[in-house]
């Protein structure tokens, strides 16, 4: 019942040595990562821009409402 004891200075397996830096995937890979990524940070935009748009809109009805209505009573 004795256990192997293993010298920490007792190399078993092969160091690798550091070898230069190499992205892993293809150009397609990569660009398909980099679209997502872009389509994630824009989507929330392009609907706080859809929004803003639809509330100057309301805005600009009203404007246009008053401008109507006043002009209506000087006749």
């Amino acid at each position: 019942m004795a256990e192997e004891m293993k010298n920490p200075f007792q190399e078993n397996e092969p160091v690798q040595e550091p070898g230069p830096d190499v992205v892993k995937g293809d150009l397609g890979t990569i660009i398909v990562g980099v679209a997502t990524l872009l389509d994630s940070a824009i989507a929330p935009m392009g609907k706080v821009v859809a929004q803003a748009l639809d509330a100057m809109t309301v805005v600009a009805q009203q404007i246009l409402d008053g401008v109507s209505t006043t002009l209506g009573e000087k006749k």
